[in-house]
């Protein structure tokens, strides 16, 4: 058996910005048991530890050398930016997120005008002055040019699937609307290449293509991001094939093909950041038995090395890679499963993790609230499977509108399909299928045991929506707009909202329940898990549920997390014993 107390102790790095001179890398690990800013010089040697923060932080280099950090408090999302260690941007009632600093310029987003929208603020990092640019609704810095006079942002759409981008002259003050259009379409990464803009858009298409000054770059099959050098040198292609990544560059001038950049094996690259004159490349690369840690690509000779290696007591070889499956869910729609299976020939009880979102997929990487628990499990003869249900992104627009407001039932059904499918599977014992999802994923947790309760013999569930309408009444105000485009509105769409909630149909669920929740939580509030946990402690349904002071609607501490983990892990041995 792996012990889960290792599992969970497995820290992971990832690269965030290298410094002026390209010399060091600035590191965000989980060494010190939360995230911390680590200093790594390029050419290999011992990670300097700049921060040491009870919470969890990160940050980036400064073009002065400077650090800038970003923390909240308590997991409240209303992020602070500091820089060597005193407040530089700080009013703890309001969120500054997404700073990107380029020439003699910082340009953030906040919500500081009125609470709900928010607005791109750049500030001279010499004199301190700002200017405001009033763009309203959910808005993030998504690029600066490398002088830093001109920002875009990225403004969530009034319709699910939906964003823009707005380019910010500094100089001016002017803000241009860069990417008008009719049918919903998302606008991503966008990237610096001189004078030129290129960014990821599935505008007019299924999946996300790159284009430069509206010309299509690259498409294909799978959905593409990018990333560039502040130079302009090289653009780098990212793509999402089946959840694995796959990275290319091409020429910045001539956008053509350079050449393919060799991963250390089959996984999940995140966070590609460039030196500043594009000659190195540091990402994170992590698949389903190893946590992330940062590797550097030398663009010139196209060779790519190791620079962390991350604090771990478990061997990758002990762990259990998964197998992708398909399986026919109610109305023939094809839904991708990664399933984990222990050795022997069963039959195991199984274990169905739902990611959260809904719009996000779940991939074939060391996810702290997922992998520890799953390869434990694997190792004590439990099956796991993970769907990418209909809503999920990475298989296209099509496929990602399947679960739109009225929709969302679908994807819940897609879970009965799923447990037929595994029925049917010799190694399986369906009879023994338990429910665990975080956030979107908890709601389809409970969702699943309201609904369907002769499928599922227990849940697990984590900061999950009972009620869509207490939800969209109570989570913060700045986060409503976003989730009534994707869950319907109080408005319009009440009648269906109380249809599709869980706490609708509680006295329909009989399985016994695992909660956890945040008390700091801005997303979905704790009154969610406290009202379905009361109703249920009611009518005689074990229901435990579990509540840290000091976390939000993350898990980063990494007590907290051995302490979550483990009673879920004794929670299914008392009441599903393997």
């Amino acid at each position: 058996m792996v012990e889960l107390q290792g599992l969970l102790e497995m820290r992971q790095a990832l690269p965030l910005s290298f410094s002026a001179d390209g010399r060091r890398l600035l590191v965000g690990s989980t060494a010190p048991g939360t995230q911390q800013l680590f200093a790594v010089p390029v050419e290999g040697g011992e990670m300097q530890q700049l921060t040491d923060y009870d919470e969890p932080v990160s940050g980036q280099f400064l073009p002065d050398g400077r650090l800038l950090v970003e923390i909240d408090e308590g997991g409240n999302e209303r992020t602070q930016l500091y820089v060597d260690g005193e407040p530089f941007v700080s009013d703890p009632r309001f969120i500054h997120h997404t700073p990107h600093a380029a020439g003699q310029f910082l340009a953030y987003a906040t919500n500081r005008r009125n609470g709900i929208d928010f607005d791109v603020v750049v500030r001279d990092l010499a004199s301190g002055e700002e200017r405001t640019f009033e763009i309203g609704g959910w808005v993030g810095v998504a690029s600066i040019s490398p002088d830093g006079r001109r920002v875009v942002a990225e403004r969530l759409g009034d319709r699910s699937g939906d964003s823009d981008l707005y380019l910010c002259d500094v100089e001016t003050g002017a803000v241009e609307h860069l990417t008008p259009h009719d049918e919903p379409a998302e606008y991503l990464t966008p990237v610096w290449l001189g004078e030129r803009l290129a960014w990821a858009t599935n505008d007019g298409r299924d999946t996300m293509a790159i284009v430069c000054d509206g010309k299509p770059v690259a498409a294909g099959t799978w959905d593409l991001t990018c990333a560039g050098d502040p130079s302009g040198r090289r653009l780098l292609l990212l793509a999402n094939e089946d959840g694995y990544s796959r990275l290319h560059l091409l020429d910045g001038k001539t956008l053509r093909m350079w050449s393919e950049v060799p991963l250390p094996g089959r996984g999940v690259v995140e966070s590609p950041v460039f030196s500043h004159d594009g000659s190195l490349l540091a990402f994170g690369f992590s698949s389903p038995v190893e946590p992330y840690d940062v590797y550097l690509h030398d663009v010139s000779s196209g060779r790519t090395r190791r620079l962390t290696t991350s604090p771990r007591d478990v061997e990758p070889v002990s762990l259990v890679e998964p197998v992708l499956h398909r399986f026919e869910s109610f109305d023939g729609e094809s839904v991708p499963v990664f399933l984990f299976a222990p050795p022997g020939e069963g039959p195991f009880p199984v274990v169905v993790m739902v990611h959260g979102g809904p719009e996000a997929q779940w991939l074939p990487f060391w996810q702290v609230s997922f992998a520890p628990l799953t390869q434990h499990l694997v190792s004590r003869g439990y099956a796991v499977a993970a769907p990418n249900v209909r809503g999920s992104t990475g298989y296209g627009k099509r496929y990602e509108h399947l679960d739109d407001v009225r929709l969302r039932l679908d994807s819940v059904r897609d879970l009965a399909s799923l447990h037929a499918w595994l029925g049917d599977r010799p190694e399986i014992d369906a009879s023994r299928a338990v429910l665990y999802g975080r956030s979107y994923g908890g709601y389809m947790v409970l969702a699943g045991l309201a609904f369907q309760p002769e499928l599922w013999a227990a849940g697990l569930e984590s900061v999950g929506i009972s009620s869509f309408v207490t939800f969209l009444e109570n989570t913060s105000p700045y986060r409503r707009a976003a989730r009534e485009r994707e869950y319907g509105s109080l408005a319009e769409d009440r009648d269906f909202l109380i249809e599709a909630s869980p706490i609708t149909h509680v006295d329909a669920m009989r399985a016994p329940l695992f909660i956890q929740h945040g008390a700091n939580d801005p997303r979905v509030p704790l009154a969610e898990s406290e009202e379905i946990a009361r109703v249920l402690r009611e009518k005689g349904i074990r229901c435990e549920l579990v509540v840290y002071t000091d976390e939000g609607h993350l898990i980063t501490k990494l007590p907290n997390r051995i302490d979550t983990f483990t009673r879920m892990a004794g929670f299914l041995d008392e009441v599903l014993a393997p």
